[in-house]
């Protein structure tokens, strides 16, 4: 494919005042959001995970590849599978494999190799990134900032699911080649990031570090 320039085909006139409100009005509502591990029952409508997952897939990717797939979950076996599996890894990390230093880090996290999560949430969606490209034919073909496009879409996603009353959790145990066999996914894929989706329960809570945030003025250079 060829270089095509087309004019802007979407743009945003806003006043400075109207950019300036709607920066603090943003600021406001992402400040709200929390990773969350407790989930109420009630149902998620389909068309808004779908909404929010075509938000993710509208991000930026190097050589716009986008080297994504997003496995949505509901069937309560396969969420039972995939908690055994990672609840497994999970005993292996705590158990020694992590080492002290990250252990204690995780401590006022309030972390373990308990999973409920991943059955109670209603929904979980496995975010899977494409290492190479495979032609009609099945030859490879390079993809470019692969890790760095992903993680962009993921953000994307938690923002969309944040702004639709959701609340998720980043979970990435490891090793995840068992959400491959799962999900019925290709080798070329490698799973980056399970979210539980859902509603917060009546009675959900979050660890008091994680409303602990680094100085703006630590976290950022103005020159």
């Amino acid at each position: 494919m060829s270089y095509e320039p087309i004019s802007l085909p979407d743009r945003i006139e806003l006043t400075v005042e109207e950019t300036i409100e709607r920066a603090k009005e943003h600021l406001f509502m992402m400040r709200k959001r929390h990773s969350v591990r407790e989930y109420s029952t009630r149902a998620i409508p389909n068309s808004v995970l779908e909404s929010a997952l075509s938000v993710a897939a509208s991000a930026p990717s190097g050589a716009n590849q986008q080297p994504w797939h997003f496995a949505v979950i509901r069937d309560p076996w396969m969420k039972q599978k995939i908690r055994d599996a990672a609840e497994a890894e999970e005993r292996k990390f705590y158990a020694g494999a992590a080492g002290d230093e990250w252990i204690s880090a995780l401590e006022p996290i309030g972390t373990g190799e308990n999973k409920p999560h991943l059955t109670d949430a209603p929904a979980l969606i496995v975010v899977f990134a494409q290492r190479y490209g495979l032609r009609s034919d099945g030859s490879k073909y390079k993809h470019y900032y692969v890790n760095e496009s992903v993680g962009i879409a993921i953000g994307f996603l938690i923002a969309a699911l944040h702004n639709v009353g959701l609340v998720c959790l980043p979970h990435t145990p490891n090793p995840m080649k068992f959400l491959n066999l799962i999900c019925n996914r290709p080798d070329n894929e490698k799973p980056m990031m399970i979210l539980p989706v859902g509603y917060p329960a009546e009675d959900a809570k979050i660890p008091q570090a994680a409303k602990i945030k680094k100085p703006f003025d630590t976290v950022t250079s103005w020159f």
